[in-house]
């Protein structure tokens, strides 16, 4: 099995919620809208999750019509998060819709619905996922 490690650092040092997210000398912000205490600065946390599997979706598509040659036009993903929670027990559901031309033959926009979950977040959020936890010494 192939191992490939990724880091991603949150600093929380000073507004409320408004977050410094790092990775490889890149950034981006996390923060809660002000309904919420936040500065409403930056995306919310499931927000970036979901941004994440859309992001990677597109590009999957994007890489498989690049290889087979078929050119498809821009494509949209719309990642859509419901999640109900009694105590402790949440249940998520995520809806991806994927925006391909009607233009492209009926038969590729199938394909590429179907490459469509095969994107590497969709499968690692699919799969089973162990976090451990440590404080820093």
């Amino acid at each position: 099995m192939e191992s490939t490690q990724r880091s991603v650092t949150a600093e929380l040092s000073g507004a409320p919620y408004t977050t410094r997210i790092t990775s490889r000398g890149l950034e981006l912000v996390a923060d809660e809208p002000a309904d919420h205490g936040g500065a409403d600065l930056g995306m919310r946390p499931h927000e970036i999750l979901l941004s994440a599997l859309a992001s990677c979706t597109a590009i999957t598509v994007r890489m498989y019509a690049d290889r087979k040659q078929w050119d498809i036009g821009p494509i949209r993903v719309t990642a859509t998060m419901e999640r109900k929670q009694e105590g402790r027990e949440v249940e998520t559901n995520i809806q991806l819709t994927v925006g391909i031309s009607d233009a492209v033959p009926a038969d590729q926009r199938e394909r590429l619905l179907q490459i469509a979950g095969l994107c590497p977040v969709h499968r690692t959020l699919q799969s089973p996922i162990t976090i451990t936890k440590s404080l820093e010494a």
